[in-house]
């Protein structure tokens, strides 16, 4: 969709009210990672390059200052520390409680370990890898383990998925199932409670003590409508609850199809819809379902084109008709520039702030990078 001159100028001055803070920032190659490293800081890596930069950066600082922004001169991010991989980086993920991200890239199966490095050096190291027991596992999807030993879970294809130790590289568990299909995303429900997304939207369960796995194929109704797409997942933890096992699980598929299950009873969706999307996901890999950490029932969609999307599911029902937005970030389109990119971008991947409510990062084929905070109407907050 080409942007008007005019449509451009009414969304920032129509922005000046439904933002509370929005920060731009530009890379040299689009990103399809954004990976948390502390409570001010990311860590994105190139996605079209042979020789990719992986860059932690420092969000603005003007966007902490709160009620103080006037006295704040800090309006960019800060690269705190840089280096490169010598391949196109598909998958980063950070090792909670240290300096360590762990990538996979498209031309091999070779799992990088990064030292992201302190206050003594401005360097971003690799300093090991992982060689999963499957060769041809490129692109591998990685989730950290949530134990005190640090560990990670990857694989491109369900057979393909093992836990392994970092320090040693030792494979601590392995799937015992035997399926081909290919992994869109997993992620650990606790320390031994592990999920894997497929891509054509099944879900299996797992625990790291026991190899079988328990398997959740999508209703027979959802495949005659949307057979042959792209799924992908989040998870979202009640925050009010201890016992892990409430949690909420999004699929989301290339045609914009919904499904909302309950970990309880994976086989009984509690909610099934379509989204209002312009058309499918032009790249299977953009596709992006993300649950808000601290507000309740709230969600967030991109990969379809230059938008983000947020949905409150409170009131959605069993058959939810064609919900509507709570907010939609249309800065990538209406920021485009064409000196970036030779055509309209598409958001790559976004992720919520862990404790800021309304705070999220989003990044566009064309390189660009947003911070925002937006401004709920419904609460003003």
């Amino acid at each position: 969709m080409d942007i008007s001159s005019d449509e451009a100028d009414d969304w920032f001055m129509e922005s000046l009210n439904t933002y509370k803070d929005l920060h731009v920032f530009h890379l040299e190659h689009p990103t399809k990672v954004i990976e948390w490293t502390g409570d001010k800081s990311i860590c994105v890596a190139g996605c079209t390059s042979s020789r990719s930069e992986i860059l932690e950066l420092l969000l603005p600082l003007k966007l902490y200052a709160g009620d103080n922004q006037g006295l704040c001169a800090e309006r960019d991010f800060k690269v705190q520390h840089g280096g490169f991989s010598e391949e196109p980086v598909e998958c980063l993920i950070h090792i909670p409680g240290t300096r360590c991200v762990v990538t996979s890239g498209s031309s091999s199966s070779t799992l990088h370990i990064w030292d992201i490095g302190g206050d003594e050096s401005d360097v971003i190291k690799r300093t090991g890898v992982i060689n999963p027991k499957s060769t041809s596992a490129k692109c591998s999807k990685i989730a950290p383990g949530l134990t005190e030993e640090a560990t990670v879970l990857h694989g491109s294809c369900i057979n393909d998925v093992q836990l392994t130790q970092i320090a040693t590289g030792r494979v601590l568990y392995t799937v015992g199932k035997e399926s081909s299909d290919s992994v869109s995303g997993l992620q650990f429900v606790n320390a031994c409670v592990f999920l894997i997304c497929a891509s054509n939207g099944s879900l299996l369960m797992g625990d790291t003590r026991d190899p079988l796995t328990s398997h959740y194929p999508l209703k027979e109704t959802l495949k005659e409508t949307s057979g042959g797409l792209h799924w992908c997942f989040g998870m979202r933890r009640d925050r009010f609850q201890s016992e892990p096992s409430f949690c909420t699980i999004a699929r989301l598929a290339s045609s914009g199809h919904m499904v909302l299950s309950d970990l309880r009873d994976l086989q009984s969706p509690f909610c099934q819809t379509r989204l209002n999307v312009k058309h499918s996901a032009p790249n299977n890999d953009f596709l992006n379902v993300s649950w808000a950490p601290v507000l309740d029932s709230c969600l967030s969609v991109s990969g379809f084109d230059g938008t983000v999307q947020l949905y409150n599911t409170t009131n959605w029902s069993t058959e939810a008709q064609d919900p509507q937005p709570i907010f939609s970030h249309q800065g990538h389109e209406m920021l485009y520039e064409a000196k970036y990119s030779s055509s309209q971008p598409v958001v790559t991947t976004h992720a919520w702030h862990q404790s800021r409510p309304n705070t999220l990062l989003s990044a566009a084929t064309d390189g660009s990078i947003h911070v925002w905070d937006w401004v709920d109407k419904n609460t003003d907050r």
